[in-house]
């Protein structure tokens, strides 16, 4: 089996629904299937075993994606905003590409690589061609390449087999599940495995797509209003944007239903507001990776309308979780020495699953003997089998012996009005192992000084998570899908 039995099956189904763009000029299920199999047609006939995509997301990606899986290739989309030398790199390392490009993004290319064709022009040759019948794909074949964000290290390229794909799709979305008024919007980059997700899931319910290939909160604001739109996934300096633009007032929002969130972690300051301007609306937090072809752990809607309005000090907390494993999945937690720990207790976060792929293009896979993955991620889970995600494992701060998360200082440093944003790190240091360095983006309007919000920590926290130094900044780097980029801030902490 591969991707293309998700396409055939979402085609027989609702053949005459608009699958991508808006109510009015949208492109149905048919066309869809037509075209994508036109551009299989147009792949086989420039001899390609990878297709590349740099540009933006759009109606276009789950035409190439889909020309793809029928040509028996990998789909392979790159980061537009990489460099020239950075884009050049990736590719030359494929054999016999084609890079379906942006007009935007084509002069990059000039004289760099072999066979290269705009987006447009290749989607014109598809709805021309005619359509190529599917080759029948190795399910362990590779589907997609994605390269990881590369927020601690080099960029590696995560293959997605179609068994991978096939296997979170088939166990957690209904074929044929939404209604024919239903209409999600896409405002990830195509390069997230976010976009791979979203573009399976939705064609595979019957779901329109709406596109918002460059993110701004109005324009997202609008668009969820005029396009009746019901359901959106936002990364959280998305949400965080979009509350900024409103301010103290409610979302007007009449159609949508369920605002799901992930990518990078969501603050709980920002959580909190987020559920008070949308309040009929229903949050679904998604934790996932690029290795595992998406969400491992969801917090769903009543979830998160239960722990909000609790008393219960636990039951409150499990606002800060990611909620339980999907059907599938499993989700251990490990001490260093590799045994199982208790509930309650935090390690390093192991998960296994037939959607977790766990392999490097040139490097194999990184499964352990019985089929698990390190994700890298340190956490815990409490006794219901809630999943807390405590940042990534080289983020721990270990001063005096004590493993610190920096999650923990940041929620409440976040919660002081002066603080727009804030990232903690460690800073090696011979008495206590490691120092807390806050980098701080206060408010523009903010007076404040670095001992009060010292102060502030401490009232909160015990003194041990304290901020040694306050470092202010202007803003904070981060990835477009909202991912701190520490490493960024680890020079900066090694040239002072």
């Amino acid at each position: 089996m591969s991707l293309t039995l998700l396409l055939d099956m979402a085609v027989s189904g609702h053949p005459d629904r608009i699958a991508l763009g808006t109510r009015a000029d949208g492109l149905t299920f048919e066309l869809l299937g037509r075209h994508a199999a036109g551009g299989a047609t147009v792949l086989r006939r420039r001899g390609a075993r990878h297709m590349v995509f740099v540009g933006r997301n759009g109606p276009c990606f789950p035409q190439l994606l889909f020309a793809a899986a029928i040509a028996g290739i990998p789909f392979v989309p790159l980061n537009y905003r990489l460099s020239r030398e950075h884009l050049v790199e990736m590719i030359a390392d494929l054999d016999r590409f084609l890079v379906v490009a942006d007009d935007e993004y084509l002069p990059l290319f000039a004289g760099a690589v072999g066979d290269v064709i705009a987006t447009s022009a290749f989607l014109a040759e598809a709805a021309a061609a005619d359509p190529a019948d599917p080759v029948d794909n190795d399910d362990s074949s590779a589907a997609v390449l994605l390269f990881t964000s590369g927020t601690t290290a080099r960029p590696k390229a995560v293959v997605l087999k179609h068994e991978n794909l096939l296997a979170y799709i088939l166990s957690t979305v209904e074929l044929g599940g939404a209604g024919e008024d239903e209409a999600t919007l896409a405002a990830v980059p195509p390069y997230h495995i976010a976009a791979v997700g979203s573009a399976l899931s939705n064609l595979y319910a019957g779901r329109r797509v709406v596109y918002l290939p460059d993110f701004d909160p109005e324009a997202w604001l609008r668009l969820v209003r005029d396009e009746s739109v019901t359901t959106a996934m936002v990364v959280p300096t998305m949400l965080a944007r979009v509350l900024e633009v409103l301010g103290d007032n409610k979302a007007d929002a009449p159609s949508l239903r369920l605002l799901s969130y992930g990518g990078a972690r969501m603050p709980l300051p920002v959580l909190e507001r987020a559920l008070r301007a949308f309040e009929s609306v229903g949050f679904c937090n998604a934790y996932g990776l690029t290795e595992t072809s998406s969400t491992i752990a969801l917090l769903g809607p009543d979830e998160h309308r239960e722990a909000l309005a609790s008393d219960d000090v636990a039951v409150r907390q499990r606002l800060g979780s990611v909620g339980m494993p999907v059907p599938g999945m499993e989700v251990q937690v490990r001490a260093h020495d590799g045994s199982v720990v208790a509930p309650g207790i935090s390690g390093q976060l192991w998960v296994r699953g037939a959607q977790v792929s766990g392999e490097y293009r040139g490097q194999g896979s990184v499964l352990d003997s019985n089929g698990w993955m390190d994700t890298r991620d340190r956490g815990r889970l409490d006794a219901e089998g809630y999943v807390y995600v405590e940042g990534r494992g080289d983020d721990t701060i270990i001063r005096g012996g004590e493993n610190i998360a920096p999650a923990e200082i940041e929620d409440v440093l976040l919660r002081h009005p002066a603080v727009k944003d804030v990232a903690v790190l460690g800073r090696p240091d011979e008495e206590w192992g490691e120092k807390i360095v806050a980098f701080v983006v206060p408010e523009s309007s903010a007076d404040v000084d670095a001992e009060a919000l010292r102060a502030f920590v401490r009232e909160r926290l015990r003194g041990s998570r304290t901020p040694d130094e306050i470092v202010w900044r202007t803003d904070l780097p981060h990835t477009a899908t909202g991912k701190l980029l520490r490493r960024e801030l680890r020079a900066q902490l090694a040239l002072n």
